[in-house]
């Protein structure tokens, strides 16, 4: 019997939650992010904000762009190695899927949205989903949906405790 892997990591990952309650995640994709040095030593202290974080998709010439998003001055660099916290930053990706998420983006209502931004293999990684704004109305079907299933989880564990 294989040994299930676990992350040894204590890599920080910082989570867009107000996303997929203001979004309906369609489809997702992890890309690279181009960052500074003292970005990645912010990011690595948790001093991000992905909420009005947005991405940019260009099919000609295949180009992603991280605007808004909010990544703290590291307080111990000196000053002419600082960075602007709310620079727009690359993101890494293949042609292909540069592509696919800008026909994806033309969409009427769709949003590229950045849901996470996490480490793996000592590398920054961000993860893209391609939403589409949520009404009202859907957004409390949503959480009565999540309650709902919260529910049936609590009763069939509570049996099986029996």
């Amino acid at each position: 019997m294989a040994a299930k892997e676990r992350s040894t990591s204590r890599e920080p990952t910082i989570e867009n939650r107000r996303a997929r309650h203001d979004y309906a995640i369609e489809d997702t994709l992890e890309c690279g992010i181009e960052l500074l040095g003292t970005e990645v030593k912010s990011l690595r202290n948790s001093q991000v904000q992905l909420d009005q974080g947005f991405v940019m998709a260009k099919a000609t010439p295949a180009s992603l762009e991280l605007h808004g998003v909010h990544i703290s001055e590291y307080p111990q660099a000196l000053p002419q190695h600082q960075h602007a916290p709310t620079r727009v930053r690359r993101l890494l990706a293949h042609k292909r899927e540069i592509e696919k998420l800008a026909t994806q983006q033309k969409a009427k209502g769709a949003s590229l949205i950045p849901l996470k931004i996490y480490f793996a293999k000592g590398r920054a990684k961000v993860l893209v989903g391609v939403g589409f704004g949520r009404k009202k109305g859907d957004k409390r079907e949503h959480i009565k949906e999540k309650e709902a299933k919260r529910d049936m989880q609590r009763a069939t564990g509570a049996r099986r405790r029996l």
